[in-house]
This record gives structure tokens, sequence and C-alpha cells, in this order.
């Protein structure tokens, strides 16, 4: 269901807008979505460094910017993202704020035949199209999702494509860890800022994104990041690279490449091994289903 009541307070929204590189406000076309997605998608990350800190302190309270307020307030301090639920509630937010018929999606990462849906996605309702606009995927152009053909964003590097098949947009992209790509399909065009709020909750009982550093983005030519005890970039030829890093090579990585402040990032231990999934999950999440 479509919830546009979560806007930003105005001088939040406009220190947003200052940090993502605009002096004016944006009224509502294709132009300012490029714009400002693009802006996103270079200087707001998919993290889960808040997330980890939070799980590790057992504090109470929701889970990291769950709310977009959160979010944003956490971003301008330190520079942190979030994971899907989080990252694409307060997109849906900040693109609701500029004016913008958006509504909240959910998706699901498609790592084995049976996974559940575990994705939240934004799409964007525009001059008579339909655009997906992915604060995790980022792929740096709205992608324009049609009934009848395919639609790509073409780079090497964060390109994506869909197309429909089975009723459903399949989205094929390629995850910093999984350089093959998969697929992320598209369940539900509507949902609420209750369902967002629920799905990110069931993440706390387990998450690949739990125990391990994981971030992404988009920086010149490439996307660089960390996911899993290795740096990892993949270039503008496409090429991917990967190495292993310690801890402190970790740090620098975010602290260097992805944006995070010292400060934030001295609050992580180190990287945990990620242990199955518990066993009322695990039949469902076969294959770590990406779910943030």
């Amino acid at each position: 269901m479509r919830d546009n009541s979560d806007t930003l307070p105005p001088v939040l929204a406009e220190q947003v807008l200052e940090r993502l590189g605009f002096s004016d406000w944006l009224n509502p076309t294709i132009e300012s979505l490029n714009a400002v997605y693009g802006a996103w998608c270079r200087r707001v990350p998919f993290d889960n460094v808040r997330k980890i800190i939070h799980l590790a302190s057992n504090a109470p309270g929701p889970l990291p910017g769950d709310s977009a307020d959160d979010f944003f307030r956490a971003w301008l301090a330190h520079g942190t993202g979030g994971t899907c639920w989080a990252g694409n509630g307060a997109l849906h937010a900040l693109l609701v704020t500029l004016g913008y018929s958006a509504d909240r999606g959910i998706g699901t990462m498609v790592t084995s035949p049976n996974v559940p849906p575990n994705h939240g996605t934004v799409l964007v309702h525009l001059d008579g199209q339909r655009y997906l606009v992915d604060a995790s995927i980022l792929h740096s152009s709205p992608l324009r999702l049609d009934e009848r053909e395919v639609t790509e964003v073409v780079h090497p590097a964060w390109g994506v494509r869909c197309e429909r098949r089975d009723g459903r947009w399949h989205i094929a992209w390629r995850p910093l860890h999984t350089p093959t790509g998969i697929d992320c399909r598209i369940e539900q065009l509507e949902a609420s800022r209750a369902e967002f709020h629920e799905a990110h909750e069931r993440t706390r009982a387990w998450s690949p994104f739990n125990y391990a550093v994981s971030a992404r983005l988009i920086q010149g030519p490439a996307v660089v990041g960390t996911a899993f005890g290795q740096q990892i970039s993949i270039e503008s030829s496409g090429v991917l690279r990967h190495e292993p890093i310690d801890r402190l090579d970790r740090d620098r990585v975010l602290i260097e490449q992805i944006g995070l402040s010292e400060e934030i990032v001295s609050q992580l231990s180190p990287d945990r091994e990620t242990p199955p999934p518990p066993d009322f999950m695990r039949g469902a999440l076969q294959g770590h289903a990406l779910t943030g």
C-alpha cells in the first residue's frame, strides 16, 4: 500500500540534499531522479556497520536506520548507510519528500529456488513509466521496468538487466561477493512502512549481514567495497578483483574508500564467521539468502 506519510523534516531534507551535492530544492522530474539517484549511489553506501555494532552490543530498540530520520542523521554524522530495509526505506522517504510518487517494494534475491522474499527496494512512478531505484544494488541510473521488453542500465561495473518472466520482473546484477551475478525478483510493488519494519526485524534472528562487514559504493568508474573478509572491486572493464584483508585493512577500506568516520569504524569488532541459520529458518534460507 502506498504510504507517503513519512516525509523528512524540511531542515533534515535540505541537509541531505546539500550533502548529496545539491544547492537547490529539486522538482520531481526524470532529470532530477537521475541526478539524485546517481548521487546516492556515490555517496550513500550499502553497508551493515551500524547493524553489526548494534547487535554486538545487545542494544534495545529498533535496528539502526529503521526510520529514515535515524538513517540520515547517522549518514550525516558518520557516512554510514544501511542494509536493504533501512537504505531503501530512507531513499523512499527522500523521494516522497521531493514530491515523487514512490512506493516501497519487496523482492527476492534468488540464491536458491525456495528462498522467501528477502529484499526491500523502491519503485518510482513518473511520466507514465515505472522505475526501480535500489539503495543496495546501486545501479547509478533509474532502471525502467517494462511489461514487454528487456531494459538495462549499461555499464561494465554496475550495469543491470531487467526482463519479465513468469509474470514478475527479474533484475540481473552482480554483488561484490557473487561475481557470476544473481537475480532480484520483484514480488510486491507496494509495501507499507510496517511491512518494511517487520521484515527488517526478522533479520535480527539471523542474516549473513549480522556477522562480517559488507560495504559497497560506486567510486569513479568502479564499484568498490569489502565483503566477508575480502577487499573487492568491480573495475570499469567489468573485471572483478579481490584479496583477503585483515581487520586493519578492512577498517582502512571503510574509512578511505567508503567514507565512514573513524569514530564509527572504531566501534567495530573483528569479523565473525557466519553461522548456519537456525533450524526454523534453514529450509527457506539454503544458499544464505541475501536478507539484510
